[in-house]
């Protein structure tokens, strides 16, 4: 099942996709007398109130009705609009790592975006006046889907309620600047400013539940600029598995529905091989197989 939210009447409301239309997940409740729906909801809503399951039960009944309009005519906005976490997965991908001559990762290294980083299809990736090397990196998003704490490995993927695509867009000089405004300080690497922008994390187009993806790890992911091929590989090569980033990422930590674990990418960003950063302009294309095609322009500030 695909779940997208959607504008209607001027605010969000969740949507089943089926093929080329998306059915209006309230009005197809009331179609199919199903009580539980008929309230607005978003996909947050879903996950949180624990409807995702006698959902997917229902979702023939809903179907049906063909309560819904063609998708291209709708504004879709992220499949997820205010989660509590944001994680994201450095360096796993074996093939990022050697282009980054590092080694592959004993165990997941953890970094985060805030919600002010969060936007939806056709949403712009925005150039901040003060970064000029924005960098893409499209990778594979996990949206949890119940409550959770010291999840182990072995009941990790219980707590999995869907996959998306994600865009880890990164600002490089930012990112690896190791000197302060004073021209001296030497402080490192700064993640938050080099990952935490506004409009940087395009999510979507739409969750796709774990059912119809029954394994994430043979998956064909690519990303492309204006056409131009510049990230493809496959899933397969994560190296810190799903279930595992689960149990470390829960690990004294509470975990809840609508919680995005973006889960790395593979080589081909412009930060390590030469090729020109985005521009205004600029439209970038994200896909991967069995979710669909996430396309964000880019805009100057």
């Amino acid at each position: 099942m695909k779940l997208a939210n959607f504008v209607k009447d001027g605010r969000a409301q969740a949507g089943i996709v089926d093929k080329e239309l998306i059915l209006d997940l309230q009005e197809a409740a009331k179609e199919s007398r199903l009580s539980n729906f008929t309230e607005p909801l978003t996909v947050d809503g879903i996950l949180s109130n624990g409807f995702l399951q006698p959902l997917r039960l229902l979702k023939s009944q809903i179907t049906s009705t063909k309560v819904g309009k063609p998708v291209r005519s709708v504004k879709l906005l992220s499949p997820v609009l205010a989660p509590e976490k944001i994680l994201l997965v450095a360096i796993n991908y074996g093939s990022h790592s050697k282009e980054q001559m590092l080694s592959l990762p004993s165990m997941p290294y953890f970094f985060t975006k805030f919600r002010n980083t969060l936007i939806g299809p056709d949403d712009p990736i925005m150039l901040p006046r003060v970064s000029k090397k924005v960098d893409w990196e499209g990778e594979l998003a996990v949206i949890i889907g119940k409550t959770g704490k010291n999840i182990t490995r072995r009941d990790a993927m219980d707590y999995v309620a869907g996959y998306t695509m994600s865009n880890d867009v990164s600002f490089r000089d930012y990112q690896f600047s190791t000197r302060g405004p004073d021209g001296k300080t030497n402080l490192g690497l700064d993640w938050v400013k080099g990952k935490g922008l506004d409009s940087s994390f395009p999510l979507g187009p739409w969750l796709v539940t774990k059912d119809e993806i029954p394994d994430p790890y043979n998956l064909e992911i690519s990303l492309s600029v204006n056409g131009q091929m510049k990230q493809r590989s496959n899933t397969g090569e994560m190296v810190i598995r799903i279930d595992a980033l689960i149990e470390f990422a829960s690990a004294g930590m509470t975990l809840r529905p609508g919680d995005i674990i973006s889960t790395g990418t593979p080589e081909g960003v412009a930060a390590h091989t030469g090729q020109p950063f985005l521009k205004d302009g600029d439209i970038v294309e994200g896909r991967i197989e069995g979710i669909g095609v996430l396309r964000n322009p880019v805009k100057a500030e």
